[in-house]
């Protein structure tokens, strides 16, 4: 079972690899690609893969690193309630196991039954896990929103002095030279803006948007006055 790993994968962001950084405009490929040329842009046009430039950036792996051990007890106590979790299934897999052996057993209803009990104790599981890691999840967003913030200028920074005036999404691009890679100038400008973030976020601090839905929430009783 990989609840825990399920459940505290912080950001995709964390596994965009180096690779995505020096890419091609272009789907992903199998292979590594080679390093962005020292001029990015052909024309005015560019491609910037901004979530892997926030990935490899020095704030986010520097926090991703800080997180470990700041939230060391909470990741700990999360490992340690997923090893039980494993304790508590593993008794009902082997006798399950054992059961289907004998002779005229009915496979369907004790794999239904065998199912039912690991899915309870992997729902219960889960919400506990879920409450535990809370705080590294709340880490993550805030970590990811102070880069935001931040992001936007790093992108109008490096496309000025590119002299980009067209920016795409490696998503939109069939294929394309390295040429027009401009994730480099990217990630060099945010770091040089923002070389690292505060991963504890203040008392009740939530995330962008649970802060939008909590102020439509207060807005609509007053709308529905007027």
């Amino acid at each position: 079972m990989k609840t825990f790993a399920k459940i505290i994968a912080l950001a995709a962001l964390a596994g965009i690899s180096q690779a995505a950084m020096a890419a091609p405009a272009a789907k992903p490929a199998a292979a590594a690609a080679p390093a962005a040329s020292a001029s990015a842009g052909v024309n005015g046009v560019a491609v910037a893969n901004l979530d892997a430039v926030v990935a490899n950036s020095l704030a986010f792996k520097k926090a991703q690193a800080d997180r470990e051990v700041t939230y060391k007890a909470q990741l700990d106590a999360a490992k340690s309630k997923e090893a039980a979790l494993n304790a508590q299934i593993k008794p009902i897999v082997d006798k399950f196991q054992k059961d289907r052996a004998a002779p005229g057993a009915n496979v369907n209803a004790l794999a239904a039954a065998a199912q039912q009990q690991v899915q309870q104790i992997q729902e219960q599981g889960k919400a506990e896990i879920e409450k535990i890691v809370e705080p590294v999840r709340l880490s993550d967003a805030y970590v990811l929103e102070q880069i935001m913030e931040k992001r936007a200028a790093a992108v109008q920074s490096a496309m000025s002095k590119a002299g980009v005036t067209l920016l795409l999404n490696p998503e939109a691009i069939l294929a394309a030279t390295n040429a027009y890679n401009l994730n480099q100038q990217i990630l060099t400008e945010l770091n040089t803006s923002l070389p690292s973030v505060q991963i504890v976020p203040p008392a009740g601090w939530q995330p962008r948007e649970a802060r939008e839905a909590a102020a439509q929430q207060q807005q609509a009783p007053a709308n529905e006055s007027r």
